[in-house]
């Protein structure tokens, strides 16, 4: 290999090196935009709620009453206060992802070799390449000794390939397009491993322009669809909204022209708005999402884009790359065939490993490095130590390296006291068979047990060894007397709990397909080994000669893909989305990051994944566990019933609280409730009793029911049915309270209490029916969920200060409250759990779908 202290291989200048870095920018990718703190805070402050409190403050204040203005300030406050937390910690997700990896890299610059961060590698830095190292940027390889490459992050290809030194003239500055994939190419590309021998190199190419950034910026000219439950929440506030900003007009008009108090008028038409806008829907919508990724976490799932939970327990198809996803991406030694036997290594037992196995594993070994980056070489090691065989004693004398004319890998070693070699090779089949000058019915033997080996999915090597006695090593392994030892089998395995999941997968409705740059008979081995349903094997080849009707076909009915290049994973994602499938994309390269951005939920690989992989992904699978998907199958199932339940409880709860607002205009009986009445009932108790709803387990047929359909909405007619008729009995209920009371002559305070209590006790008795679709309401009280127990004591405990303390009292309005109104008020909260568990047992059906 050409020195470092070669003139032309002095490197920049340390000048040159900061000139370059100064103007061409840092190498790293390009950082989105991050929203302020400041900036959060104006999205939070434009919502309407909290808008209309700012209202109802601000004409308390003119009326002179301060405690109320300050009340509904505080209300907003702890409003704004939750919403900015968990948006401020939605945005660092992604400052934190960054942080999971920074390369350095050795350069040479003025004839010194410096170890530098990745950050600060410019175009025509000369980077030292050595076993281990991860390349800082896209290089051409000016000078190799044995240089192989893991290129798996771009290409999906487990198996490292070889470099070979450009032919380019040192100084010439054109640039060439290099591309990752083969053997004997000259480019190296940032992220991928160095995995054997050393070389040096000079960057073409940092940051955004790498290979890396190319497909970076791909990312950004993928646009990603808002979440449909997003979209169809939206909907539901704008609608209301805008009845309820109706409703409030009319309330203003009818009370001002009846009654004759304007500012009155106003604040009662103020709490009939506040009533009926349902702002609870987006908070709820956030602390779910935020809740699901708090539980995602505690089993090491990392959530970066929190929808992407609720949609995936809609995806119908999941699509996985194998290498490092459904395999455990490091080579294994899986079969041993010599030519009188062959071994299975999960079939045979100590018995079956007879001396002509045991020499060619001994032989295997030692045509490895001592100390390999290789993946196969490290399987050698690997099942060499697992076997008992003893560390090597012997010296390695010399290594022939692997060379385009001659596809193998010999080592010399020499024993103390010995002056002759022991000689072992290993390398491609025809190679070896050369080297052993094997006869052309041996060779035939041979070729027919690589065939059938390669048809299991093996990647397959030839050994050989020999005796040397001469007291000069030759200069070419062709000059060494081999024998044929036999073949050795290499596989990326099948991660232990893939069929499982696999299993499970299918049992919920959700096909897997495997996408793969791999070869078919490789890729239908593995799809066999991991329980993949294989309809046959459709190549990227395939894909070319297709259009898009007759490819979106194709996708209905193949569930394995091999040979694709990079873009053909996006296309598939897209041909599976035209198609009405519902997406999810597993994956950990660079080359699987478009269609993880592309795809309705995708899932990267954290532990092996590359930062642009994670940045395209809306979940992160820190512990690399093809299992964690299903688990968060599950909880996305379960979170979007949840949902469901706690937005059939916030319509339903709405019912009442706007009727009690409007029954007094539409009557003349006295105003139940002023903007501090319901400004306490929306920030209080409707979050807190949905944190109820979050924490409920998932239903009991979770995982045994096919995904809901795409176009399906949170809020069905049916759903919406249930919900009405929930508020019109919950309604009905208060309303008979507020009138009875009304009649049996208290004051407007005493009134308003206890209809206050009872609006209260339909609300908890609302949250019991809307717990579960097939469990009694009364049985739940005797299994309350931990976050159940403690709405009960916070709501009752503020009823309480509400109730019997005098200041709170004033505050709120209240009058005497005695222990008959808070029976009366119960009894009728019981009769209303009773009531609606009998329909809801008619229409469980139907809230379940």
């Amino acid at each position: 290999m050409t020195s470092p202290q070669d003139p032309a291989r002095q490197g920049l200048t340390p000048e040159q090196a900061a000139e370059r870095l100064r103007t061409e920018g840092p190498n790293e990718l390009p950082r989105p935009g991050v929203r302020t703190l400041g900036r959060i805070v104006v999205d939070v402050i434009r919502e309407p709620m909290f808008g209309l409190l700012l209202a109802a403050g601000a004409i308390y204040l003119l009326l002179g009453d301060l405690g109320e203005a300050l009340l509904l300030l505080a209300f907003a406050s702890i409003s704004v206060a939750i919403a900015i937390i968990q948006e401020n910690r939605s945005e660092r997700v992604l400052e934190a992802l960054r942080d999971l990896t920074s390369p350095r890299a050795l350069v040479i610059r003025g004839g010194q070799r410096l170890r530098i961060p990745g950050r600060e590698v410019v175009r025509g830095d000369l980077i030292v390449l050595g076993e281990g190292d991860r390349v800082a940027a896209d290089a051409r390889v000016l000078a190799c000794d044995d240089l192989m490459v893991d290129e798996s992050l771009l290409t999906g290809e487990s198996v490292a390939v070889r470099k070979t030194a450009a032919t380019l003239a040192p100084d010439d500055d054109a640039t060439h397009d290099l591309a990752p994939g083969g053997d004997d190419l000259p480019g190296v590309f940032a992220g991928t491993l160095v995995v054997r021998g050393q070389g040096i190199a000079r960057v073409e190419s940092t940051g955004a322009h790498s290979r890396i950034g190319r497909i970076g910026q791909a990312l950004g000219e993928i646009v990603s669809a808002t979440p449909r439950l997003t979209q169809e929440t939206r909907g539901i506030v704008r609608t209301v909204a805008l009845m309820g900003l109706t409703a409030s007009v009319l309330a203003v008009v009818l009370f001002g022209l009846l009654r004759g108090s304007w500012l009155d008028a106003v604040l009662a038409g103020i709490a009939l708005g506040m009533s009926m806008l349902p702002e609870e829907f987006p908070l709820v919508l956030t602390v779910f999402m935020v809740m699901g990724a708090w539980r995602l976490s505690k089993a090491r799932v990392l959530t970066r884009r929190a929808a992407a939970i609720e949609t995936l327990g809609a995806a119908t198809v999941l699509c996985t790359d194998k290498t490092g996803t459904l395999t455990e991406n490091r080579m294994t030694i899986a079969e041993l065939r010599t030519p009188d036997a062959r071994l299975h290594l999960d079939e045979g037992g100590p018995s079956q490993w007879t001396p002509s196995m045991q020499r060619l594993l001994a032989a295997g070994t030692l045509a490895s490095a001592p100390e390999p980056f290789d993946p196969m070489e490290k399987a050698f090691h690997a099942l060499h130590a697992k076997n008992g065989g003893a560390s090597q004693s012997m010296q390695l004398a010399r290594i022939y390296p692997l060379r385009p004319e001659l596809l193998a890998v010999t080592q010399a070693w020499q024993a103390a006291g010995d002056s002759g070699w022991q000689v072992a090779a290993k390398g491609s089949p025809e190679a070896i068979a050369g080297l052993c000058r094997l006869d052309p019915q041996q060779v035939a033997a041979v070729r027919r047990q690589v065939d059938e080996m390669a048809a299991e999915g093996l990647r397959v090597l030839g050994v050989a060894e020999a005796r040397y006695d001469d007291p000069q090593l030759p200069e070419t392994p062709r000059h060494f007397g081999f024998d044929f030892v036999g073949l050795v089998g290499l596989e990326d395995p099948v991660r232990a709990s893939v069929p499982a999941a696999v299993h499970e997968c299918r049992e919920a409705g959700i096909r897997v397909v495997m996408i793969t740059g791999d070869y078919p008979q490789t890729a239908r081995a593995i799809a066999e080994r991991a329980g993949i349903e294989n309809g046959g094997v459709l190549t990227g080849a395939d894909m070319q000669a297709m259009d898009e009707a007759t490819l979106r076909e194709a996708v209905r009915r193949t569930s394995v893909f091999a040979r694709i290049m990079p873009e053909q994973k996006l296309q598939l994602v897209q041909a599976l989305k035209a198609a009405g499938e519902v997406v999810a994309m597993t994956g950990d390269g660079v080359n699987d990051a478009p269609a993880l951005k592309a795809a309705d939920i995708g899932v990267a690989m954290g532990g092996r994944g590359t930062d642009v992989a994670r940045e395209a992904s809306s979940l992160v699978l820190l512990d690399d566990d093809f299992g964690s998907i299903v688990r968060t199958v599950r909880l996305g199932r379960r979170i979007y019933d949840n949902l469901r339940k706690a937005m059939t409880y916030i319509l339903a709860i709405h019912v009442p609280i706007a009727g009690m607002a409007l029954l007094p205009l539409l009557t003349g009986l006295p105003i139940v409730f002023w903007p501090v009445h319901i400004a306490f009932l929306e920030m209080v108790i409707d979050p807190v009793c949905s944190i109820v709803f979050e924490a409920e387990e998932e239903e009991a047929d979770v995982m045994r029911r096919p995904p809901r359909k795409p176009d399906s909405r949170i809020l069905s007619g049916s759903v919406i049915a249930w919900s009405l008729l929930q508020g019109l009995l919950a309604f009905a209920v208060v309303a008979g309270v507020y009138v009875g009371a009304a009649r049996a002559g208290g004051s407007d305070a005493e009134v308003r209490a206890v209809a206050f209590v009872g609006l209260v006790l339909a609300n908890f008795a609302l949250v019991l029916v809307n717990r579960s679709y097939g469990i009694h309401p009364i049985r739940q009280l005797t299994h309350p969920n931990r976050a159940l127990v403690w709405v009960v004591a916070v709501a009752g405990s503020l009823i309480a200060v509400a109730l019997l303390w005098p200041p709170a009292t004033e505050l709120f309005r209240f009058g005497a409250f005695h222990w008959h109104d808070l029976a009366i008020a119960a009894a009728a909260a019981l009769a209303l759990a009773v009531a609606l568990d009998v329909v809801k047992a008619a229409w469980r059906k139907r809230l379940a779908a």
